[in-house]
């Protein structure tokens, strides 16, 4: 079952029998909104891009993105950048594998971020979401749609964080302004 995520709501991320996840996937998808034109209706590519911010004690200390696609210790993982986006209709453009297990202890929260890298603000993106997978049988956990577009070109969709002897996900879905992952440090920072 898909729980619907508003912003700031927090789940566990734990299986419905109790066990513990061991690998979950945050899947990014959309696709560009149709503009009216001279000769009617076209769309405009757009390029989102999903990174991942891992954090030990309020400190960035490693970064999965579309030019460091592997964390430094092997426990985040993108599976590549795409320029253009889908057709929107549920399946990820791109994707970020967690290996819960293998995540240093060290390491506290993970933040996952969507900046759009060619400018465009998300008030010209239709159908975009951000959903954690339960990575061992693909069974969607939780989903965040970025409703209402807006003019901003970036979100802080969620982060996964240690709480107890597990991990919890919390939907932030914090606009902001930025072409990289580097632009949303200083919005970043506070949401940890």
């Amino acid at each position: 079952m898909t729980v619907n995520l508003s912003k700031g709501q927090a789940i566990s991320l734990q299986k419905s029998d109790g066990a513990t996840l061991t690998a979950v996937r945050m899947g990014l998808g959309w696709q560009a909104a149709p503009r009216r034109g001279l000769f009617g209706r076209r769309t405009k590519e757009i390029d989102l891009d999903a990174s991942a911010v891992l954090f030990a004690d309020r400190q960035p200390v490693d970064v999965v993105f579309f030019r460091h696609l592997v964390s430094d210790d092997g426990s985040v993982r993108h599976t590549g950048d795409n320029l253009v986006g889908g057709a929107g209709q549920g399946g990820d453009d791109e994707a970020i594998l967690v290996d819960l297990q293998r995540v240093p202890v060290h390491i506290d929260q993970i933040v996952f971020t969507v900046n759009s890298f060619t400018g465009q603000t998300f008030a010209e993106v239709e159908n975009a979401f951000c959903r954690l997978v339960d990575e061992t049988n693909g069974q969607e956990m939780a989903r965040y749609t970025l409703t209402g577009g807006g003019e901003y070109t970036a979100q802080i969709m969620a982060k996964v964080h240690r709480q107890g002897g597990g991990w919890q996900m919390t939907a932030l879905g914090t606009p902001s302004n930025g072409r990289t992952f580097q632009d949303l440090m200083p919005q970043m920072l506070p949401l940890l």
